[in-house]
């Protein structure tokens, strides 16, 4: 962590570090403490030992201008040796010269570099992008910010500088699309990380190395025991060649025992870096598929609201033609009592024909005009199967594209494997729904 924040503020001085003098003074200062505190680094860094020939104002613009982009995360702001950056408003179409500060959700531009009057800001998220334009209006190295409610153009003093800009407003729309607030303090768990890491390596090479310098004082006891054993027992020579030959095969053995154990957990590890690579590109793999079923998820819900829509106009159809119906049913039921009333009259007008002639014509007019109704009726009814055909139409078309949609849904639940063959799951999907389409065509008909 020190030797970070040094370089970050000899990179903000443009100076570079001299990391032997920093790790002598760590070896010196921090022995037996695991780091520095913070009154130390402060004391470290106005002391002048690693900045000797800088100014203190230098010194003070650094540290502030560092403090700036780990504490307050600004990724990026204006410098005075590189001036202001041009914006091009948005009314009057002029270029103002403005001081520019970005944070991860947000680029904020003031009129001077004391940022006291704050001028506008852009909020940047996921869906903004940054592009380089060519030069125009007498402005070069230009780039523009797009948001999804505005396009702001803004003018760098050189390429590099664009270049800078560029970057760093990409760094924070990735931030804003991971989610992330902060790029220092994901970097700062990273550093966390290695280091935990390079300590449980280290104390685990010095378990080993330990548990080979236990294994080696075993060997120099077994060797001593030997000897002892060779001098106490010089008359049974041939027994003790044999009982050391025995011993030092035991030994050998031993030391190919560990060997080998070593080997084994090198290739274990390697394996499990291996396996750690495959993992997460799986996980990637795993983690497009989710997207695309998620796109072909929503589809199929637009076809089964469209299905559903074509339902309701066939519901609706089908209620108006029952009305008509019962109205052309209506009208036959008048029109066979009137026929019945009108044997009747003829029957008793037998006697009286020139009596009941007049009321005669006058029951026929009414069953012409019973007979029209009857025709508009059956005109109308006409009409309204035209339209049950139509809705017919809509229906079958909306099941075809659900099941067009449930087989490509089917096909990406089930990923095909190299050497696999291609199942027709043309008859998967909504095939519940064809007995229903056949009882309500019989319905209909």
């Amino acid at each position: 962590q020190v030797e970070y924040l040094l370089k970050k503020i000899c990179t903000a001085m443009n100076v570079e570090l001299n990391s032997c003098e920093l790790d002598d003074y760590l070896s010196q200062e921090s022995q037996g403490q695991g780091g520095l505190t913070v009154w130390q680094f402060l004391d470290m860094v106005n002391s002048g030992r690693f900045l000797r020939g800088i100014e203190q104002e230098a010194v003070s613009m650094a540290v502030e201008e560092v403090y700036q982009e780990i504490i307050e995360d600004v990724l990026k702001q204006a410098r005075s040796p590189y001036g202001y950056l041009w914006k091009k408003g948005q009314l009057r179409r002029n270029w103002s010269e403005r001081w520019f500060t970005l944070k991860p959700s947000v680029l904020s531009y003031y009129m001077s570099e004391e940022r006291k009057e704050k001028k506008g800001s852009i909020t940047l998220d996921k869906h903004c992008c940054v592009e380089v334009l060519p030069d125009r209006d007498g402005k070069r190295c230009m780039f523009c910010v797009k948001t999804s409610s505005r396009t702001y153009e803004m003018s760098a003093s050189d390429t590099r500088q664009r270049q800078e800009w560029t970057l760093a407003i990409q760094t924070a729309i990735r931030l804003q699309a991971e989610g992330k607030k902060s790029l220092h303090k994901d970097l700062k768990q990273k550093r966390r990380e290695q280091r935990e890491q390079r300590e449980q390596r280290k104390a685990a090479k010095e378990e080993e190395t330990q548990r080979l310098k236990q294994l080696q004082e075993e060997k120099e006891r077994k060797l001593q025991e030997l000897e002892l054993l060779k001098e106490a027992q010089r008359q049974a020579e041939i027994l003790l060649q044999e009982e050391e030959q025995r011993r030092r095969q035991q030994h050998e053995e031993m030391q190919r025992t560990l060997e080998i154990q070593l080997r084994e957990a090198e290739q274990a590890r390697a394996s499990m870096q291996a396996e750690m690579v495959l993992k997460e590109a799986e996980a990637e793999r795993q983690r497009k598929r989710i997207l695309e079923l998620e796109d072909m998820q929503e589809r199929l819900q637009e076809a089964l609201q469209q299905e559903v829509k074509a339902r309701q106009d066939e519901e609706a159809v089908r209620y108006a033609q029952a009305r008509l119906l019962a109205e052309e049913e209506e009208k036959l039921k008048q029109l066979m009592k009137l026929k019945e009333e009108q044997e009747e009259y003829i029957i008793k007008t037998q006697r009286e024909k020139q009596v009941l002639k007049q009321e005669m014509e006058n029951k026929n007019k009414c069953l012409e005009e019973a007979q029209k109704q009857l025709e508009e009726v059956r005109v109308n009814r006409q009409r309204v199967d035209q339209d049950v055909m139509a809705a017919q139409k809509k229906l079958r078309q909306a099941s075809t594209n659900v099941k067009h949609w449930n087989v490509q849904m089917n096909r990406l639940m089930h990923p095909i494997g190299p050497g696999d063959k291609r199942t027709n799951v043309s008859g998967g999907g909504f095939a519940g729904y064809q007995p229903l389409l056949s009882q309500r065509d019989s319905s209909l008909k």
